[in-house]
Formats: C-alpha cells, structure tokens, sequence
C-alpha cells in the first residue's frame, strides 16, 4: 500500500488496487497527523470515546480533503457491534454519525451513490474496501475476530451481488492495516469460531503457540482474504502492517485497551 503525508496533514494510506484509473477515493487512516489531545493524539476519528468533538470534527476535515472526498455532510458512520450486518446506504444516510443520530447498528456499509462516503472504525479489528469497477458500488467492512468468523467479508460480496448486480470477479479489495498473527494470541475459543465456520479450510491460518497450552495464534488477515477469494473476489491488496506492533503509528486496543483513540478506513465513489 502507499503512505500518502505531507507536513501538517494526516498521514494514510491507499491501496493502488482501488486507486486504479476510475478507481474509488479511499483511505487508511494511522493515528498520525491530527489535532487531538492526550491519549487521543493525534488523528482519533472515534467520536464516541469521549474525545473532544470539535478536535474529531477537524480530524475528518483534514482526512477527507486530503483524501480528496466530499465534506463532512456526506459521511455515513456504523454503530459497530461485532457481528456480521450489512448497511445498503444512500442519500437518506448522509450525515449519521458526526451530524445526525445513528440510527442502526452494522459492521459493514455499501452503496452505489456518488458521492457519499462510507466509514468504519478499527483498532486492532482488520478494515477491509472492496470496490467494483464495472456496476461503481463500494462497501467498507469492519471484521474482527467475531465478524470474521461469521464471514462478514463474504456476506459483503453476496450481498453487492444481490442488490447491485456485481460479479466478484471484477470486485477489488484490500485488507488495511490491524492486528497480525504475530501478536494476535487467543484461548481456543477464537480458533474453534473459525474452525467451525470453515472447517479444514482455518487450519493453515491457525498456529498453536508453543509452550503455551491451550494457546494460539491467529491470523486475521489471510482468513478474510480466504473468504473473500471463496466468495470469488480474485484481485486482493493487503497490508502487513501490524497495528499491535507499532502503537506510534496505529491505535491498539489490545495494547492499550479503552483509553484509546480510532482509526478509520473510508471509501466514496468520486
């Protein structure tokens, strides 16, 4: 993925994948380049952490000129529950979260309107974009370990296909920055969610960490890129950037639990 950062302005990132000529404006957001305040500094785009509002507001406003997508008036944000509903926005949505009410609570956001940028919020949780070239609609997901092992990222794909006509084939995704196997340590709870939702298939994104009984390690990312391949989705770009690993950069719930900003990943068709 590319690093976008210039001096006074936030730093993120973009998949090249997404960005392609036609592509969607979209972003990665890291903790970098913000106006917030002690264990929110700096680009903390959560806006129910208590955080300052006006600080938020102007988190966004630096982002989404950076990233080149419409003004605040046209975001739409979830109420994240962990689980595996998806959101079909439009216009009406406009607005939810920074200036009106949510209204509904879901894990992943999708639309075929112009214009209206959808977001979810991760810290540690993988954000994942998928784009489709060909029927422009766009959805942005949030999976974390309950969401993955419900499929979210599959569902997402499904889902396009039945209310926008798209063909996983021309879909593009990408997998942004969140917490890696290398520090993603779980009881077997979490290993034994993924088998049963994938059977064999979760094996060979499952490691016993060693000395550890009853230990694992768990790989996030590769299994919501198995489901995004099993739901047909061929072109993938996924980040190796572990939020855990780098807490000067990311926001890490597990590191630091709730005294903690967000970031943000966040798509719009232009």
């Amino acid at each position: 993925m590319r690093e976008h950062s210039a001096p006074g302005w936030p730093v993120w990132l973009s998949s090249e994948l997404l960005a392609a000529p036609g592509g969607a404006a979209h972003a990665f957001s890291t903790r970098l380049g913000g106006v917030s305040e002690g264990v929110f500094s700096s680009l903390n785009l959560g806006h129910t952490r208590g955080d300052c509002p006006e600080a938020v507001r102007e988190n966004y406003r630096r982002l989404l000129s950076a990233a080149g997508m419409p003004e605040m008036g046209r975001l739409v944000l979830a109420r994240q529950v962990h689980g595996d509903a998806l959101r079909v926005c439009t216009g009406a949505d406009a607005g939810k979260g920074l200036d009106r009410p949510r209204d509904f609570e879901a894990d992943g956001l999708m639309t075929d309107e112009r214009g209206l940028t959808l977001a979810v919020f991760t810290a540690d949780c993988i954000p994942i974009l998928l784009y489709d070239p060909v029927r422009r609609a766009v959805a942005a997901v949030h999976a974390g370990w309950r969401g993955t092992a419900l499929g979210i990222a599959a569902k997402a794909v499904r889902q396009m296909a039945d209310v926008y006509g798209c063909r996983p084939e021309h879909l593009r995704a990408a997998i942004g920055p969140g917490i890696s196997r290398c520090c993603f340590e779980t009881d077997d709870d979490v290993p034994g969610a993924m088998r049963r939702a994938l059977g064999a298939e979760a094996e060979q994104m499952i490691f016993p960490v060693p000395g550890k009984l009853g230990r694992w390690r768990v790989d996030l990312k590769a299994l919501n890129e198995h489901w995004l391949r099993r739901a047909g989705v061929r072109e993938i770009d996924r980040s190796d950037e572990c939020t855990h690993c780098h807490p000067e950069r990311y926001w890490s719930h597990r590191r630091t639990g709730p005294a903690r900003g967000s970031m943000a990943a966040l798509i719009t068709l232009t």
